[in-house]
Order: C-alpha cells, then structure tokens, then sequence
C-alpha cells in the first residue's frame, strides 16, 4: 500500500505533465494547417489529407506496417550494437586517463565525419542488403554514446570509490551503475533519435525497402501526401517511445 500510495501521485503529475506537451504538438499541426492554406496542396499537403493517406495504408491489409517494421528492425540492430560496445568502450576508456587521451581524436573524427561519408563507404563494403543501414546507424551512433560512457566514468567521486572499496560493499550497493548510467541513458536517448534519421536516409539512398524506399518512390511520384505521412509516421514511432517508455523511465 505505501508503494502504491507513492507511484500513483507520481504517475498523476507524469499524465498532467504530458498536457504541456500534447499543446505544443497542437500549437504545431495549427501552424502546419496555416502554411498548407498559404502554399497549397501541391507543396505542402493539410494535415487531415496526410492522416487520411496514413489512415488508407493502416487499413489496406496493413501496408504500413511491413515497411515500418524492416525500418525499425534495422534501426534497432545498429543501435543496439552502438549502445553495447560505445558503452562499455567508453566507461573503459573513463577509467583509465591514458584511454581518454587516446580516444579523444578518434572520438572527434567520428563526430564530425558525415553520415553520409559514412554512408557512401557502408554501399561500397556491404552493398544494397541490411549490412549498409545497419552500418551507418551503427557508426553514427557510437561515438556519442562512447562520449556519454566516458564522462560518467570519469566524473564518478574517487573518494566514492575508495570508500566502498574500504567497506568491501558488494557491488549491488555500490554507486558506480547509477552515476554512470545517470550519463548513458541520456545518450542512448540522443542515439535513438539519432538511429532513426540516419536509417531512414540509408535507404532512400541504398536500399528498395523500408520507410526511405517509400520516400523516394513518394518523391519521384511528386506525391506530397505520401511524402508527409511517411515521414509522420517515423514521427509517431518517436514519440511514442519518447512518452510512453523512455520518460517513464
């Protein structure tokens, strides 16, 4: 009972809390409805026109979801490689000064080199199959987890660590996971993000599935509509596993 009496007040100002954010999303379809009667539906479509596109596709036998579903499964393995090894090659890093020297130029060449340089080399080593979005996804995203793992290893309090280990604390109590998760899962939030745009241009550039396919056909078709849900779609997806599993969180 006293669990349930702390989590249900909690769980009230989460769902009160989401009313700021459910405004501003409403703040920008009015402003999108605004432009399209300005510009008109050859250059940018309303957006009721877009969900009753997105709505045909969700209807029609589930068309939608086949194409999301590759998207997301080749968004996810890249990510999920990014997040095992930028975490544990960073906090391993952090620990030692000599590893963080190191790894600072190579951190820097991999921020700013281009998704797309890395892009053009993943089609030349992997071809048009998964291996080339899952690679660039992969690239693009370590580094800013690697950078995430290191700064929490490095900002951990020696005299937190000299203590425990004076103590001989099991490692279940000590503090070590949460500091440095504290700094990982804000990266991971960046790198999921991050996953998804830079999947969604590997395939528009080398592949003829997924979400990115969709949007060069939608392109070379002049289809506005299509256009708009498409990238809506990839937009939901975000949210939903911005507001319905990572904020809880």
């Amino acid at each position: 009972m006293v669990g349930r009496g702390r989590w249900l007040p909690g769980f009230a100002r989460y769902l009160w809390g989401g009313w700021g954010a459910i405004a501003s999303l409403l703040m920008g379809v009015a402003l999108w409805e605004a432009l399209a009667a300005v510009y008109g539906p050859l250059v940018l479509p309303t957006p009721l026109q877009t969900a009753h596109t997105l709505a045909q596709w969700m209807g029609r036998g589930g068309a939608l979801w086949p194409t999301l579903a590759i998207t997301a499964r080749r968004a996810f393995i890249g990510l999920a490689l990014a997040v095992l090894a930028g975490s544990a090659l960073g906090v391993a890093a952090g620990v030692s000064m000599t590893a963080s020297m190191l790894a600072r130029p190579w951190v820097t060449v991999l921020l700013g080199t281009p998704p797309i340089a890395w892009l053009v080399l993943a089609m030349l080593w992997f071809g048009s199959g998964d291996g080339t979005p899952v690679f660039t996804v992969f690239i693009a995203c370590l580094p800013v987890v690697f950078v995430g793992g290191m700064q929490g290893a490095r900002t951990l309090e020696r005299h937190w660590r000299d203590l425990a280990r004076a103590y001989r604390l099991p490692w279940h109590m000590r503090v070590y996971l949460p500091h440095v998760v504290s700094y990982l899962f804000p990266a991971w939030i960046v790198a999921l993000g991050s996953s998804w745009k830079v999947v969604v241009m590997a395939e528009l550039l080398s592949s003829d599935t997924g979400v990115g396919a969709m949007l060069a056909t939608s392109r070379a078709q002049l289809d506005m509509p299509a256009t708009l849900a498409w990238i809506g779609a990839v937009v939901l997806i975000l949210l939903a596993l911005e507001y319905l599993l990572l904020e809880p969180i």
